[in-house]
Parts: structure tokens; C-alpha cells; sequence
């Protein structure tokens, strides 16, 4: 049995892990459904099936992987992404476990970016329970926007209320064409005691009902993607079509991402896993048939596009970063092109306006050479070393100090940058302020930590209210967030979210700004005759110079502008809010030979400020958000009712693909602090938002 590397070296041994040398022999597989689905049951039950782990539920070091384990480790477990791999038919499959829970669709991302495939998991009771989860199907489109083979898997086929027929039918309405079963159930009574292959219609002498006719749509199906042009011709003349002609073009139009087998799977009993393995080994693309990621020098000079060659210029990414209690930072890292060794030395590239680490959308670009000790295959959480790590695998690296999700790891010799990958913008805002100074100093620590690992936090701080928001996907992401915090030894609590207001002028005013003060040597001396007027909203601030003869000298007149400017930011109220949207015209003023200064016409146009609010009022502003909501017809009513409820104002309509519309709007920003945990109420998860700045308008009273 494995143990940490780590921890098997300082007891004088070493946890090694084969390796292949050959792309064409990997497979990475990242397995996609919701929480409760049973992936990771799914997991154990493949590798104990291939002899990677002794039987599904047994501790590797520690670390339970099974659905009995402890709480804690539970919920690291579903919320951070996995790697295991297993060995079957001479190909090693990398299966990439992810989170099931919508919050954590980072690292989804990050599964799909180191995946050439994917698994979707579908409980067999779906069919029972409605329509597919909908956060699902959006990740079918999502792998279907970048053709990436998928098949589907009916899990849990012992679930008292599994119906795996109905499962079967559900899946075909909500992911579309080219989804058809390759076995169906055969029970006795309730209990699932194998599967009836379609293709090869066996057993022989157990069809079970429906069997004929969902062979010959299986068939139509392979063949209407077979490249065999005359292939659907025989067929229909009544041609048998031999079952290895049919397998072979089913596994190409898997590989293409043009057909996707279903597959009935009890991991309980391991009924179907060998079906399983079948598709995952025999159907899915190996690392030389997916498409890699752009590349670049670190410079942006253009550079030939990579393909998974092991002696090819090295290039892999970081797709995850996690802490281990005993070897630290852990950075788990999908190679692409090139080998990576121990004891050689690389380049970390981060992108400069790749993945974000602040809600403004921008991120510091960061160059370092580091040199790596141990490459490790990780199994779960532990890691076991090895040799190298060639294009299309994935391995573990420690104690990288500056790499960060994302980032590029190459050669020192030559440095290369891959294009950046999409990650959702998270929209739940949370203020977090720490209880002490000592606090303070390890909350700043801990979040830098946290938010190099998790491309999906913001980290804000606000310079207007001083305050330290965290933008999360949601209230589960927000809660593990704030117990890592807490975990790195800073105790903070949470306080409502302030959105900044803006102030205007009410009307025009005309007023003098006067600082005379007379203390014995050189006073000061300084008058100002200024008209503001307010101006449409996002003008700014315009100060004109109407100053003649010479009443106020040149040097001074800046002077003014200056003084008004920074009372603006200041304030003019109790609340401090910067002050908009108004033309300062200086018209007339007094200035003394020795008494007059630019202090004393700053301080004098800031007064003449402050005298304007006095005399006209000051009209609050707050600002507003465009918010543009994919959402399904049948929630739309509610989507745009509860849109109103929140001063939004909706702009318009589109058709936003099949049974959704996209709703455009305007809406407070201080009326979407929750929304992201609203609307997924509204819609049963359904609705997805994005959102930007738009302008400042006028709040209600």
C-alpha cells in the first residue's frame, strides 16, 4: 500500500508509482455530476476493480475514500478536486474526481482543462425525481462547445427508487442527440444481476423488453456517424452489420465527441464496471487526438502550436494548489507538452491579465525559476513518486513557492505562457473583518494562500469602506472559504457589505470661498468667487477659469481647482461620499502680494465646495449594475417579478438558445448583495447571471 511520499522518505523508504511512456497509452477522464450522485463511489469501485486500492472503503494513509469517511475529510473531499490513477488493458486512466456542488465549479474548470474526456454521472433515481439537474446539462453544453467526448454513466442502479429506463429517457431530453444506452438492465425482481449488450446481444437468450428496438436505434446512431459512407445504404437494404465494424465506428464517433454511449453501473455489486473500462480505454481520446491549449512566450511572440510529444518543448499547467500537512504547497499539474524530471530546473509564468486575483478582473503577471526535488503520481491525497512525467499525464509537484492555479510551468531555457482558461465570475460579496491585530496580520497571510489556490475568490479591498470583501461563488463556497481562514489562525467574523455612494449638487449655486487668517508674520489670504452648477450623470468633475485682469494670479488658479478636487473626494456629508457630476466655474476673487499661497486657495476652493452643499443640498447617488440572466421560459415570470421587487429595470429580451431566454437589466447594486443565492433559489439552479457597473443614478429617500 501507498503511503505519503513524504512520510515514506524520512522513515528511509520510497512510494514509487508506474509510469508509461507513451501518450497514446493515457487516458484522463474527469467524472462530472451533482453532489450525491456517486462519483467517488464510482471511483473506488474502478480502482479497486483494476487492484489499485485493496476494495472500495479501505484508509489509504489516513485518507478514507469511501462514503463512510469523516466528516471533515468528506468535505474536503467534496469540494476540492482528485486525482487516482488506474491501470487497465496496458493504458493508464487518470480519473479526475470534482466537486458535485455548483459553488465549486472552479474546480470543475479545472478538471475539464486537465481532462481529454469526460464522464457524466447521473444517480438511476433521476428519472423520478423530474428533469436532469440543470447545473448539469449546462456543463454538457459546455463540454459540447468544445467537442469534448463524453458518455454517461447510470449510477446507483441499487437506490431503492432507481429506475434506470427512465434515467436513460430523462438523459436523452436533457443532453440531445447522439445519447443512446449500450446495455440495458437485466434484474431479478428489483435486483440488478447484469447487463444485456446491445451490440453484442448478450448474453444470448436474455434480451430483455425493448431490446430490439433500442438495438436497431443504437446501430442507426453509430452509423449515421461512421465514416463509411456506404455503411447506412447496406444497413438499410437489410445488410447485417458485423459487430467489429460497428464497435470500431462506435469508439471513433465517441473519440470525436460526435456519440455518447450510457452505461448502467452498481459500484456496490460491480455490475457494468467492466463496461466501463471498456469505453473509458477503448472509446475515449487519448492525449494525441485532444486539442491542446494555445501557447506563447512569456513575451507574446507567437510560438507553434504543442502537441503531446514527450520530447517536445515543455509545457503543463497548474490546475490545482493545495496544502499537506506534511510537505506543504501541492501543485497538481496537467503536462501537455514535454516531460518534466526531478531535479530539473523550470520556469513558473503567471498571466498578467489572465486569471484575476482581484475583482477589477486584473491580475500581476509573475516570472520565477524554481527547481523541482520529486515528481509524484497522486492517488487521492497521497502521493507516490515517480520517474517522470511525460505529455498527457498528470503528477504532483511540491514546494513550488510561486506557482499559482494557472500558471504555466516550462523550461528555465525556454519559457512559454498557455493560453488562460475561463473561470465564472463570482457574485456573492462577503465582508470579513478580523477580530484582532494579531488577526489581522494572519488573516492577510492566509487569504494570499487561499486565493493563489482558488482562481474563483476575489479578493476586494475597498478603498471607499475600508472594508475586505471576499467574492464567492456562493454560501458553501463562502463557508469554506471562511474556515480555511479560521483554519490558518486568523479568527474573523463577517459584517454587511456596504455598497459606496456617490453625492451631486441639488441645483446651481453661486458662493466665495474665503481663508483670510492674520497670526502675526505672514497670514493667509485667499478669496474665491465660484459658480457650480450639476451636470448629467458620469460627466465628472469640470472646473473652468473665467478669471479676468488678473484678480486672482495664474499660479493660484490651479490652486483652486485643486482644493475643490480633493474636498470632492472627501465628502461634503457625515457619510463622506465623494461628490459628482458638476461644473466648478471660477469667476471672480481676491488674492494679497504676501499673505496669498497655494495652501490658501486650495483651502479656500474646498471651502467654497462645502458653502455650495450648504446652500443648494446635495442629492445622493447609488450605483447600478448591468445584469444580463440566461434563464429557462418556464422561470422567466419569476426571474423578471423578482426583478422589479429590486428596482431593476429590464432592458430587453433575447432568445438565449433552446428554452431559455436572456434577460437584460439594470438594477442597485446594493439589491444584488444576495442575489446570486436568490436567483439559484428562484430557479432551482437553473438561472445563471453576469454583471458589471453601469453608472451612479439617483437612491430613494
Amino acid at each position: 500500500m501507498a503511503v505519503r511520499a513524504e512520510a515514506g522518505q524520512r522513515a528511509g523508504g520510497r512510494a514509487t508509482a508506474p509510469t508509461v511512456g507513451d501518450p497514446s497509452r493515457l487516458r484522463n477522464v474527469v467524472l462530472v455530476g451533482p453532489s450525491g450522485s456517486g462519483k467517488t463511489t464510482l471511483v473506488e469501485a474502478l480502482l479497486a476493480h483494476a487492484g489499485e486500492i485493496p476494495r472500495a472503503g479501505t484508509v489509504l494513509d489516513g485518507t478514507t475514500v469511501c462514503d463512510h469517511d469523516p466528516a471533515a475529510v468528506r468535505q474536503q473531499r467534496s469540494v476540492g478536486l482528485s486525482v487516482a490513477p488506474l491501470f487497465h488493458a496496458d493504458t493508464k486512466t487518470n480519473l479526475i474526481d470534482t466537486p458535485g456542488y455548483g459553488d465549486f465549479v472552479g474546480e470543475l474548470r479545472a478538471g475539464l482543462r486537465a481532462a481529454d474526456a469526460a464522464l457524466f454521472v447521473v444517480p438511476a433515481n433521476a428519472g423520478r425525481e423530474g428533469p436532469i439537474d440543470p447545473t448539469i446539462v449546462a456543463q454538457w453544453e459546455e463540454c459540447a462547445a468544445v467537442g469534448m467526448p463524453r458518455a454517461v454513466v447510470i449510477a446507483r442502479c441499487d437506490n431503492p427508487r432507481a429506475d434506470i429506463e427512465a434515467t436513460i429517457t430523462a438523459c436523452q431530453e436533457a443532453f440531445g442527440n447522439g445519447v443512446a444506452p449500450l446495455y440495458l438492465p437485466l434484474r431479478d425482481g428489483d435486483t440488478l444481476t447484469g447487463l444485456y449488450g446491445l451490440l453484442t446481444q448478450t448474453p444470448a437468450g436474455q434480451a430483455p423488453p425493448g431490446a430490439e428496438e433500442a438495438r436497431a436505434e443504437l446501430i442507426e446512431g453509430i452509423i449515421e456517424q461512421s465514416e463509411d459512407e456506404t455503411l447506412m445504404d447496406r444497413y438499410l437494404a437489410g445488410e447485417d452489420i458485423d459487430v467489429t465494424t460497428l464497435i470500431d465506428d462506435l469508439e471513433t464517433a465517441v473519440a470525436r465527441g460526435a456519440f455518447h454511449p450510457v452505461i448502467p453501473v452498481c459500484a456496490a455489486s460491480g455490475t457494468g464496471i467492466d463496461a466501463l473500462l471498456e469505453v473509458l480505454v477503448g472509446g475515449f481520446p487519448s492525449p494525441l487526438e485532444h486539442p491542446l491549449p494555445g501557447v506563447s512566450g512569456i513575451d507574446g511572440a507567437e510560438h507553434p502550436p504543442l502537441t503531446a510529444d514527450p520530447d517536445g518543448p515543455l509545457a503543463a499547467e497548474v490546475v490545482r494548489t493545495s496544502a499537506d500537512a506534511y510537505v506543504g504547497r501541492v501543485s497538481l499539474v496537467r503536462v501537455f507538452s514535454g516531460t518534466l524530471r526531478p531535479e530539473s530546473t523550470v520556469h513558473v509564468s503567471g498571466h498578467p491579465t489572465g486569471i484575476p486575483t482581484q475583482r477589477t478582473g486584473e491580475a500581476d503577471g509573475h516570472d520565477a525559476d524554481e527547481r523541482l526535488a520529486h515528481i509524484y503520481a497522486p492517488m487521492g491525497a497521497t502521493l507516490r513518486e515517480v520517474d517522470a512525467c511525460i505529455a498527457g499525464d498528470i503528477c504532483a509537484l511540491t514546494k513550488l513557492g510561486s506557482a499559482e492555479t494557472g500558471d504555466t510551468v516550462s523550461a528555465a531555457d525556454h519559457p512559454l505562457l498557455l493560453s488562460c482558461w475561463d473561470l465564472p465570475q463570482p457574485l456573492l460579496p462577503v465582508a470579513v473583518v478580523a477580530r484582532t491585530r494579531g488577526d489581522e496580520d494572519a488573516m492577510v497571510k492566509t487569504l494570499a494562500k487561499i486565493v493563489a489556490a482558488d482562481p474563483t475568490l476575489r479578493l476586494e479591498r475597498n478603498q471607499e469602506t475600508h472594508q475586505t470583501v471576499l467574492w464567492c461563488m456562493g454560501e458553501a463556497h463562502a463557508d469554506v472559504v471562511l474556515s480555511r481562514l479560521r483554519a490558518g489562525g486568523a479568527e474573523v467574523d463577517t459584517e454587511p457589505v456596504r455598497v459606496p455612494l456617490r453625492a451631486t449638487l441639488a441645483k446651481p449655486a453661486k458662493v466665495t470661498g474665503r481663508h483670510v487668517k492674520q497670526s502675526g508674520g505672514h497670514g493667509q489670504y485667499a478669496v474665491c468667487h465660484v459658480e457650480f452648477e450639476p451636470l448629467p450623470r458620469g460627466s465628472g468633475i469640470e472646473f473652468v477659469d473665467k478669471i479676468f485682469g488678473g484678480a486672482i494670479p495664474n499660479q493660484f488658479i490651479s490652486s483652486v481647482e485643486k482644493g475643490i478636487r480633493a474636498q470632492a473626494e472627501r465628502g461634503v456629508t457625515d457619510e463622506h461620499q465623494p461628490v459628482v457630476d458638476f461644473r466648478a466655474t471660477l469667476v471672480d476673487g481676491k488674492a494679497h502680494s504676501v499673505d496669498s499661497s497655494d495652501a490658501a486657495f486650495q483651502t479656500a476652493g474646498a471651502l467654497a465646495l462645502r458653502e455650495a452643499a450648504q446652500a443648494c443640498g446635495v442629492t445622493v447617488l447609488e450605483p447600478y449594475d448591468e445584469v444580463s440572466i440566461r434563464v429557462p421560459d418556464e422561470h422567466l415570470g419569476s426571474v423578471l417579478g423578482d426583478l422589479s421587487g429590486r428596482r431593476g429595470r429590464v432592458m430587453g429580451t433575447d432568445v438565449a438558445g433552446p428554452g431559455r431566454t436572456l434577460v437584460q437589466a439594470e438594477v442597485p447594486s446594493v439589491e444584488l448583495l444576495r442575489y446570486a443565492v436568490d436567483l439559484r433559489a428562484l430557479t432551482a439552479g437553473a438561472a445563471t447571471f453576469t454583471r458589471r457597473f453601469a453608472r451612479y443614478d439617483v437612491a430613494p429617500r
